[in-house]
């Protein structure tokens, strides 16, 4: 590549990483990595665009150790990026990989954000809707590929309203293994009834063999998942019809 096309990637990224940057509460480091030349933006199109960050801090709850994205060919606004600024044209295809510290998750499960989102969560058993009212979670990373969840919700049957702590053990699906369930106990409360877990383990299934994930104007899939002491490591494809404006405005 000539010294002509590095300069032009050189200010496309750097003006990228600023807009970025400015949007983030914090970022330990942020590199952003345009692949084109002015011809290929003048005819909207792009190589590729690479991301790697650490320490990056969104809405000051909510934090990623980690993360490195990677984009097939796009197709992008020419205008706006000669700006510094990715506007797709066209869907792109990326791989994530995205790190995350225990201490960073349980930090978001009590941010405004997540319990300005959490909802009740109904089931069909037998005939009769159940619903459970998230409370509390807290997340433990203790190794061995376990992810270790304790909780309370309100949980309300037949009319009635009642509490349930519990604390479960799972290992998360992976490129070589399903999703395990290793344990499941109640710690507070008169417990549940085997028809309530069943609905519950059918739902779980559903929602672990569904093929994408969408929010906003993604879609995407984990393909892998690594938990090691202290931290879970996430491998994701995601396709992207546009960026998300709540990566950068995640208000209620």
């Amino acid at each position: 590549m000539s010294d002509e096309h590095r300069l032009e990637e050189k200010f496309l990224s750097q003006e990228a990483e600023r807009r970025i940057s400015q949007k983030l509460d914090k970022a330990e480091q942020i590199e952003i990595d345009v692949q084109t030349d002015l011809l290929k933006i003048v005819q909207g199109q792009a190589d590729g665009v690479s991301v790697a960050g650490q320490g990056l801090v969104i809405q000051k709850d909510i934090r990623v150790q980690e993360i490195r994205l990677q984009t097939d060919s796009i197709a992008i606004n020419p205008l706006s990026a000669l700006f510094g600024q990715i506007e797709l044209n066209e869907p792109v295809n990326a791989i994530v990989r995205i790190i995350l510290t225990e201490v960073d998750i349980n930090r978001t499960l009590t941010s405004d954000f997540v319990h300005s989102r959490m909802q009740n969560f109904e089931l069909n058993v037998d005939g009769e809707i159940v619903s459970f009212e998230p409370q509390q979670i807290q997340v433990f990373l203790p190794g061995d590929g376990k992810i270790e969840c304790r909780g309370k919700v309100l949980l309300k049957e037949m009319g009635n309203t009642r509490p349930l702590a519990y604390t479960a053990v799972l290992r998360p699906r992976t490129h070589s293994q399903p999703a395990m369930l290793e344990s499941f106990n109640c710690t507070d409360g008169k417990g549940i009834s085997i028809e309530l877990v069943t609905a519950l383990m059918q739902k779980a299934k559903e929602l672990m063999n569904m093929p994408f994930l969408k929010w906003e104007d993604m879609a995407f899939s984990i393909k892998d998942i690594e938990v090691e002491i202290g931290s879970l490591t996430l491998m994701v494809e995601a396709k992207v019809k546009q960026i998300p404006s709540s990566i950068t405005e995640l208000s209620p």
